[in-house]
């Protein structure tokens, strides 16, 4: 089954999965509270607001790509998802794994594994970029399939973290076994960015805490 072919409802009927309302979601909770401890430097911020006007102008003609190069990618570049060589951020690579006997494979448009010039083990944040006007496909889906199949890589020894960007809104996920929480969105053409910024910084650390 491709990534692109799931959606929420049969990805949860197939693997029988318990979608959580985030206030039942602890971990997707603890994470998005974490935040809270970090700052934005000055040059972060005039960074991202430079960021936030080009997509204000344009986020509604960009296409997928457009809004990953011109966006996505610039912010992620803020938060340098590498350490030591031990992990990397890794775009468009083949990805594929057995979950409940079900054979799932894809290109998650984003993900952070072990590994330095080569994705290894996937680890815990998974993006799908969609354009914010008739996108293609359910990106939630996409890269719940995605964090499903890391879980199992994983050997299930850890949450596995996970992101989907629609244009403006980015929702922030995470799994647990068969349940799995997705956050409010937070919308990047407000304040909101730079609370984007800051869990990707949480998330980033988390990672450090993990490779240790």
């Amino acid at each position: 089954m491709l990534f692109t072919e799931c959606t929420l409802e049969n990805l949860d009927e197939m693997l029988n999965l318990k979608p959580l309302p985030l206030d039942k979601m602890n971990i997707l909770q603890d994470w998005l509270k974490a935040k809270r401890s970090i700052t934005v430097s000055k040059q972060e911020r005039n960074y991202l607001l430079m960021l936030q006007e080009y997509l204000q102008n344009n986020v509604l003609a960009w296409n997928e790509q457009e809004l990953a190069m011109h966006f996505i990618g610039p912010v992620f570049a803020l938060v340098q998802f590498s350490y030591d060589q031990k992990f990397n951020l890794f775009a468009e690579r083949p990805f594929n794994g057995v979950v409940d006997g079900i054979e799932m494979s894809g290109r998650p448009d984003g993900m952070v594994a072990t590994g330095y010039r080569e994705p290894k083990k996937p680890y815990f944040c998974f993006q799908e970029y969609k354009k914010e006007k008739d996108p293609n496909g359910d990106p939630a889906a996409q890269a719940l399939a995605a964090m499903l199949v890391a879980q199992e890589m994983n050997e299930h020894q850890f949450p596995i973290y996970g992101c989907y960007v629609r244009g403006r809104h980015w929702h922030f996920m995470a799994l647990q076994g068969k349940e799995y929480g997705i956050s409010d969105s937070y919308t990047a053409t407000k304040n909101e960015i730079f609370d984007i910024l800051r869990i990707l910084k949480v998330l980033k650390q988390m990672l450090i805490e993990r490779v240790k």
